[in-house]
């Protein structure tokens, strides 16, 4: 019986399960510190290939849909007209629209920011810190004189990285930790991921490795690789997340107080976590449950 056809409950699992197998990942990965950034893509990818054979590694980028005919045959409808195109829209027009001196935001990227959201994030040595395409999106801002957006704003920064990763769909997502300071947060990202935060004592390993393709309640869980390729996502056919705002939501969820979105701590994580979808092709601004 394929994984499809699985309808397993995460809620008939012990908590204490969860915390087991969220330990032996995080030991296994303290182990493999020194293999390097690939060593743990590659464990990440055995491990689901064990755990969902017969995927071809591309069709991660679909997420929970992939373990379900139905709801991508669903997803595929929706997805030829849209709902919340109107959205993007905006975005377009946000990105098109000259600053105060002329210039707009495609003139802060290589190709005008074709095939340029797959690099994000990157380890920028100069300032210690890691970027994330919304950074990169404030940095434009800044230096030409225009005020900053929001992280967490949807109607500015939510609305224009909705249309302008879409200018890299198709590309493959190349994240680069290169050097002992960017392994440092990636590290850092690494380590957030496994670890057991909030009132539940879960991390986000708890759902996404140890019990990806299990049910909770009536929603199949996503495995962690392929999850970045495709934010902002718009939840319900109109509720637009970014990716932030979706680790913000799975923290309130564990019953924890989330990190700011555009926080180093968040940057880290999305760090470690994009890493784990190198060479997927992106496709940004998609529906979702």
């Amino acid at each position: 019986m394929g994984p499809a056809n699985q309808r397993r409950s995460i809620l008939v699992l012990p908590v204490n399960r969860t915390v087991a197998a969220v330990g032996l990942l995080a030991c296994l990965w303290t182990a493999q510190a020194l293999a390097g950034p690939d060593q743990d893509r590659t464990s990440m990818i055995d491990l689901f290939k064990d755990k969902f054979p017969g995927f071809a590694l591309d069709e991660y980028v679909n997420g929970a849909l992939m373990l379900s005919p139905d709801a991508k045959a669903q997803f595929d409808s929706i997805m030829e007209f849209p709902p919340f195109q109107g959205e993007i829209d905006k975005g377009r027009i946000l990105w098109e629209k000259p600053f105060a001196n002329g210039r707009t935001f495609s003139g802060c990227f290589p190709d005008g920011g074709r095939n340029a959201a797959g690099n994000f994030p990157y380890f920028e040595a100069a300032s210690d810190r890691v970027v994330t395409f919304e950074m990169a999106i404030n940095r434009c801002l800044r230096e030409n004189g225009e005020r900053e957006f929001g992280h967490g704003d949807r109607e500015t920064m939510g609305v224009l990285t909705a249309y302008a990763r879409t200018l890299s769909d198709g590309m493959r997502v190349n994240v680069v930790v290169d050097g002992p300071a960017a392994r440092r947060h990636y590290k850092a990202g690494r380590e957030l991921y496994v670890r057991r935060i909030g009132q539940l004592n879960l991390a986000c390993a708890s759902c996404h490795v140890s019990y990806a393709g299990s049910y909770f309640r009536d929603e199949i869980i996503s495995p962690a690789i392929g999850q970045t390729t495709h934010f902002p996502v718009f939840r319900a056919g109109d509720f637009l997340h970014t990716l932030h705002m979706r680790y913000q939501r799975c923290m309130e969820a564990m019953r924890a107080v989330p990190f700011p979105a555009g926080s180093q701590e968040l940057n880290d994580l999305e760090y470690f976590h994009s890493y784990l979808s190198n060479g997927l092709p992106m496709r940004a601004s998609v529906y979702r449950k």
